[in-house]
């Protein structure tokens, strides 16, 4: 069994006896007003798994030329910035959302872990240009990106208002 394929096993399997678990301890569910709502507490809030594909070359009849196109306006003229066939696999595990209350008592905050782990295979563009057309054949080449590996992340990103 694959990297991957272990990864999503894992994750429904705990996903459903999680579920399960909590349905046979708890009551039956019912909805609660605002003053019973603000007395509500959870643990860790909750992670996302994700499995993101991009123009997946192995399917029958894929896209062999699609564009992602940005224009912009300057000087009286438009150029468009266009990324030629954006593909590949992003498989990314435990990115946590959860609302955390700060330490000097002036409200809460929401709170985003980065992913513990990301694995890339075959990511990127086959090429990026500017041009003044986006229709027409992808012409002065920028580059191209092609990215396989496995990043992993520490921290958090923390937002709250004024």
């Amino acid at each position: 069994m694959g990297g991957a394929t272990f990864l999503r096993t894992a994750l429904a399997a705990m996903l459903l006896l999680g579920s399960l678990g909590a349905r046979a301890a708890g009551q039956p569910l019912r909805p609660l007003d605002d003053a019973e709502l603000s007395q509500v507490s959870g643990g860790d809030g909750i992670s996302f798994a994700a499995h993101v594909v991009l123009n997946d070359p192995t399917l029958v009849g894929a896209v062999s030329d699609s564009r992602l196109s940005l224009g912009f306006n300057g000087d009286g003229q438009t150029r468009y910035v266009v990324i030629k066939n954006v593909r590949g696999v992003v498989d990314m595990f435990a990115v946590s959302l959860g609302v955390k209350q700060r330490g000097d008592g002036g409200g809460d905050y929401i709170q985003i872990g980065l992913p513990g782990y990301v694995h890339y295979t075959n990511f990127g563009f086959e090429s990026l240009s500017v041009q003044t057309d986006p229709n027409a054949a992808v012409s002065g080449n920028l580059g191209s990106l092609n990215i396989n590996g496995t990043v992993s992340l520490q921290g958090q990103v923390r937002l709250w208002s004024h």
